[in-house]
């Protein structure tokens, strides 16, 4: 999931080349090992993705230990998710058939403030095929071997205090080279760190502390890797102001503000930017409140303060609350609190197209993705909508599933899967 309601050492250059190598051949398995999927923009081409179910015909459906929010990942030919169990924060390992392959305990588990929406595993698992990183709310961050054995586990509440958050924590890891990037925007010491992925010890940590208004340094969004002239690079979205950060040592490479000159309070920074070619498309504000929702484009690259220079286009008029971005087929895609779906030309901010879901009392929070031209989008009511996207928007299925989903569906090896309060659910794809 990643949202709050769920609310130094040197790397070089064969770093770069290994992001790269290793994105492409995640995505050419079908797996998805990340909140976001390979390419970091939710979406996957190719494949057999179905267009119509129900929650009676799903291929199979397992029942959950406890309540969690998070979004599944695929890789290997198993998918991992995070869950409470008997009071402790744990991985759960299932075969592609539905069969639990293991699960891993990896220390106790802190509540939710939003019992509702939230659970105490609200942040994403990230994958490199070796491991599975995962970040609870209690603090408890750790690296699970693919047979289910603890490589290392830390507690960043004992390690960095409280983290001090309007919501709940929600923002995932991300793996880059050798280190795990995770940030920590919050009413406290705020920072972005890496942790080597063999044992956990911090490699590095950044300071990230801006004044913001009240909530606006409330941090729930994922870093997103970006490639910085051949460097790998982290963008953090938080405090009002957009970072990147060298993967080498976490220092600022370049910062963009001017996102909320009217110094509006209460926008935390929720829903996590998309990257199509060199822009970043940045959602502002907050769409539950009228005339509160705006889009950014900035120009990736530059040094020191670009708020001016790389500022491509703005957007008043329409932006998302809690759900991210998606792009696919070179167009971003936002789907609005309350169902509308705007096809956006990354280059420019125009509208392509604009297209609604069947409306209802219930919003939606879980972030859309696309497969093979097929937006999935999943209302908080358990309805899951699959959409035919691209030139134009064609409502293909309405799909109730009969409990609550704030998880992003996961499209991964011609199977759809669905993570809802009680249960993880497989469709398969026609014709597999």
């Amino acid at each position: 999931m990643n949202r709050p309601f769920g609310i130094r050492a040197a790397v070089g250059l064969a770093l770069g080349a290994w992001v790269s190598m290793s994105v492409a051949g995640l995505a050419a398995t079908g797996d998805w090992p990340s909140w976001r999927g390979a390419n970091g923009q939710g979406s996957v081409v190719g494949g057999r993705y179905p267009e119509r179910w129900t929650a009676e015909t799903v291929t199979w459906k397992v029942e959950l230990p406890g309540k969690g929010t998070s979004t599944p990942i695929v890789s290997g030919g198993r998918v991992y998710l995070t869950s409470p169990l008997d009071g402790e924060d744990a991985v759960l390992a299932f075969d592609l058939d539905g069969k639990k392959a293991w699960e891993a305990r990896v220390g106790s588990k802190s509540d939710p403030k939003h019992r509702t929406l939230a659970s105490s595993c609200n942040a994403s698992p990230v994958t490199d095929g070796t491991a599975v990183y995962v970040h609870f709310k209690s603090g408890n961050l750790a690296a699970v071997e693919t047979d289910g054995r603890i490589r290392w586990k830390v507690n960043l509440t004992e390690k960095f205090g409280v983290e001090k958050l309007f919501w709940d924590s929600g923002t995932s890891p991300v793996v880059v080279g050798d280190v795990v990037i995770l940030s920590r925007l919050h009413e406290g010491d705020s920072w972005v760190a890496a942790f080597d992925r063999k044992t956990g010890e911090v490699r590095w940590q950044e300071k990230r502390n801006f004044t913001a208004p009240t909530e606006n340094n409330n941090g729930y969004a994922t870093p997103v890797v970006v490639d910085q002239g051949g460097q790998p690079a982290v963008l953090i979205w938080g405090a009002d102001r957009l970072t990147a950060h060298a993967v080498s040592d976490g220092h600022v490479l370049w910062t963009a503000g001017g996102f909320n000159p009217d110094g509006t309070g209460f926008w935390p920074a929720i829903a996590t930017p998309v990257v199509q070619g060199e822009m970043a498309i940045v959602p502002v504000g907050r769409d539950d409140r009228a005339g509160q929702s705006r889009m950014f484009g900035v120009k990736l690259g530059g040094s020191g303060d670009v708020s001016t220079s790389h500022r491509a286009w703005k957007r008043q008029d329409v932006g998302v609350f809690v759900a991210a971005p998606v792009v696919a087929g070179g167009r971003a895609y936002l789907l609005r609190h309350k169902g509308e779906v705007v096809c956006l030309d990354p280059a420019t901010g125009e509208t392509v197209w604009t297209g609604t879901l069947p409306k209802a009392t219930a919003p939606f929070y879980s972030s859309p993705v696309v497969a093979n031209g097929i937006l999935y989008a999943a209302r908080e009511d358990g309805v899951v909508f699959a959409a035919r996207v691209g030139e134009k928007f064609e409502l293909l299925s309405e799909n109730p599933m009969g409990e609550r989903i704030i998880a992003t569906p996961v499209p991964a090896a011609d199977r759809l899967f669905l993570r809802g309060d009680k249960h993880l659910f497989c469709i398969v794809g026609p014709g597999k």
